[in-house]
């Protein structure tokens, strides 16, 4: 396995999961979005957003608020500030290993 592979292998895989990362990612954009925002950004149905929204929330990266507005439910999701910190760092670990290769590849030149 390279180097690249192993450091690729050590982001964390809870926030690196591909629906879990746009989840994030959106949410770091914004104060807050509700279910159906997410629903339709991800394309993911009601229940494997919803599961993906619990294993969010018992990590404590994602804050969850539901309320009834009018006779309709209504799921605001927000970051929580670990979960914006959390984000943010794998995001930039990602910019470096991408960096980090983009200067192995120029040596090979």
């Amino acid at each position: 396995m390279s180097n690249l592979a192993n450091e690729l292998a050590e982001l964390d895989k809870l926030i690196h999961e591909p629906a879990r990362l746009v989840i994030l990612t959106a949410l770091s954009a914004v104060d807050s979005a509700d279910f159906l925002f997410l629903q339709n950004l991800t394309g993911l149905t009601a229940g494997n957003l919803s599961g993906h929204l619990t294993r969010l929330e018992e990590a404590n990266l994602i804050n969850v608020r539901k309320e009834i507005v009018g006779k309709r439910p209504k799921t605001t999701l927000s970051l929580t500030q670990t979960g914006r910190k959390a984000i943010d760092q794998h995001w930039q670990r990602l910019n470096e290993l991408r960096t980090k290769t983009q200067a192995s590849a120029s040596q090979q030149s």
